[in-house]
C-alpha cells in the first residue's frame, strides 16, 4: 500500500473511532463503509488534508460535504441491508451515496446542479461504484418510475417533508430528512408500516437548503 494510502487509511480509522463510534454510531456495516470510502477524493485537492476533520467542507456552488458524523448518523438511521434500494436527494460531492452503496444493493441519486452531477458521476465510475445510478433533475419530485424505495435520504434542509417522497417509500421503508427553516433544522426519520407513517426526531442539525418544486424556491 502506498504511503498516501496508508496515511488516509489511518485518518479514516481515527475518524471512525473518535468522531463516529465515540458518539454512539454502532452499526458494523456503517462503520465499515466509513472506514473504506476515501472521503478525501470527494473534496478539492486543496482541502484533502482537512477531509477527515470533524466538520463539513465546501464543494462549490454554495454546497457542502457533510460532517463525517452526520453522514454516519443518517446512514445508520436508514437501517440499510444488502438488498435495499436507496434514493438519495442531493448527490453533492457523491460521498454520502458512496457510503450507502457500500451497504445497499443499489443507490439512486439525484442532483440539481449540473456541474456537481457530472463530477460525482465521474467519481463513481473511477471508484467502480457500479451500483450507483445518477440523475440530473429536481430531487424534490423523487424518482417515481424507480419507486418504491426501501430507504430515502435527503441531504439538504426542507421547509417541510415533501409528500412526493413519502409516497415513494415502500412498506417498511425509512426516510431521513432535515426539516426546518433556512438556518437550523431537525433531523427527522419517517417509517412506513401497516399502521401508516411514524415519525422520530433525531435531533438538531444544519444543512444547505433543499431547492426545488417541493422545497425552497430558487432565489
Amino acid at each position: 500500500m502506498k504511503a498516501d494510502s496508508l496515511k488516509y487509511q489511518r485518518l479514516r480509522d481515527d475518524m471512525v473511532k473518535t468522531q463516529i463510534e465515540a458518539r454512539g454510531v454502532s452499526d458494523p456495516a456503517v462503520l465499515a463503509a466509513m472506514r473504506k470510502v476515501p472521503r478525501h477524493l470527494f473534496v478539492s485537492e486543496a482541502l484533502r488534508d482537512q477531509a477527515y476533520g470533524d466538520f463539513p467542507l465546501p464543494i462549490g456552488y454554495d454546497q457542502t460535504i457533510s460532517q463525517p458524523y452526520i453522514v454516519a448518523e443518517m446512514t445508520e438511521a436508514l437501517q440499510l441491508n444488502k438488498e435495499d434500494r436507496v434514493l438519495e436527494i442531493g448527490t453533492g460531492s457523491g460521498y454520502q451515496a458512496a457510503v450507502c452503496a457500500e451497504i445497499a444493493y443499489r443507490v439512486y441519486t439525484i442532483e440539481r446542479i449540473h456541474a456537481l452531477y457530472l463530477k460525482a458521476r465521474r467519481f463513481f465510475d473511477k471508484l467502480h461504484y457500479h451500483n450507483i445510478v445518477t440523475r440530473y433533475s429536481d430531487g424534490t419530485a423523487g424518482w417515481k418510475e424507480e419507486s418504491p424505495f426501501d430507504a430515502i435520504i435527503v441531504t439538504a434542509g426542507a421547509p417541510e417533508i415533501p409528500q412526493t417522497l413519502v409516497s415513494q417509500l415502500a412498506m417498511g421503508g425509512r426516510l431521513v430528512i432535515p426539516v426546518g427553516d433556512r438556518f437550523s433544522q431537525e433531523l427527522v426519520k419517517l417509517i412506513r408500516d401497516e399502521k401508516g407513517i411514524r415519525t422520530v426526531s433525531l435531533g438538531g442539525c444544519r444543512f444547505v437548503k433543499l431547492v426545488g418544486e417541493h422545497g425552497w424556491k430558487e432565489a
